[in-house]
């Protein structure tokens, strides 16, 4: 109708507007709020998680924190955070850029690329726990002695393999985003770069990694936060080992709260995990200067 008169549409009244964001904020308190909050109640308790619950002040906290499982926990936590963001983000971006391109065999591409972020982390791990095997997986079938190692039985090698498959696993959705960025940035700069004699090598380091700083900042928090949870991959294929390897810090709440019935040393746990992803995503928030927000959104 309005595009017939020529006048824009009705814009709803600002006094409307804070109740539109009423559903989500409902949601958010009661999914996200509110079991926090109990969760941080509970670190004050003892509890088996069946019985009643006794508040029990800090001895909860005095047990994980003077564990000295705790510090190894944090430090695995950290060594995959670190080491995945490593490999992911400079894949994700020029697998990005790739699939940014108008061909049509790119958009199939994208397409073959993004089928492992939809399986289940828990049937990933079966798969690649069973092609493993020293004794009945892919190397003694192809006869490769390389392949018939003991990947999941060293501590290097199971810590690289989790490694392998948290990259293989994320590197698609974390590649749609950067194609979404690059598809975001100027066709004019690059015409500009053409007239003044920059090759593809040159306009990538000078125009298109440049202009992807915010999406690298979103996609970045985005592995780091989401690293923290990484628990059905790891609990699946090594259950934390060989030793202690690759027992990160979810893992050790789940064994402490579901295996040992401890849910108050769990629950502390868990209030950590949610302190260290906060810092870490208002620190790399704040890496993106104040215009970060909207920037993010524009790129993704």
């Amino acid at each position: 109708m309005s595009s017939h008169t020529g006048h824009p549409p009705p814009r709803a009244p600002r006094s409307i507007l804070p109740w539109l964001a009423t559903p989500a904020l409902v949601v958010f308190v009661g999914f996200a709020v509110l079991p926090l909050v109990g969760v941080f109640a509970l670190s004050f308790t003892t509890w088996d998680g069946i019985g009643a619950i006794h508040p029990s002040g800090l001895t909860s906290w005095r047990a994980v924190l003077s564990d000295p499982g705790l510090p190894h926990a944090l430090w695995v936590t950290f060594l995959v955070m670190a080491v995945s963001w490593a490999v992911q983000t400079p894949l994700s971006i020029l697998l990005g850029t790739f699939m940014a391109g108008r061909q049509r065999y790119r958009a199939v591409l994208g397409v073959v690329y993004f089928i492992p972020l939809m399986l289940s982390s828990a049937a990933i791990a079966i798969a690649y726990k069973a092609l493993l095997d020293p004794n009945f997986g892919l190397g003694a079938g192809l006869k490769i002695q390389t392949l018939s190692q003991d990947w999941l039985g060293r501590p290097g090698l199971a810590f690289g393999v989790v490694i392998f498959i948290v990259s293989w696993q994320f590197i698609p959705f974390h590649s749609l985003i950067y194609q979404g960025g690059v598809q975001q940035i100027p066709k004019s700069l690059y015409e500009a770069a053409q007239l003044d004699g920059a090759g593809r090598i040159r306009q990538f380091f000078s125009i298109t990694l440049p202009q992807l700083k915010y999406t690298i900042i979103t996609s970045s928090t985005l592995m780091v936060v989401g690293s923290l949870t990484f628990f059905d991959l790891i609990f699946v294929l090594t259950e934390g080992g060989p030793g202690d390897a690759t027992r990160v810090l979810a893992l050790d709440m789940y064994k402490r709260g579901f295996q040992a019935s401890l849910m108050g040393p769990a629950s502390a746990i868990a209030v950590i995990l949610v302190l260290v992803g906060l810092t870490l995503a208002l620190l790399l928030r704040r890496l993106g200067g104040r215009d970060a927000g909207a920037s993010q959104l524009e790129g993704v």
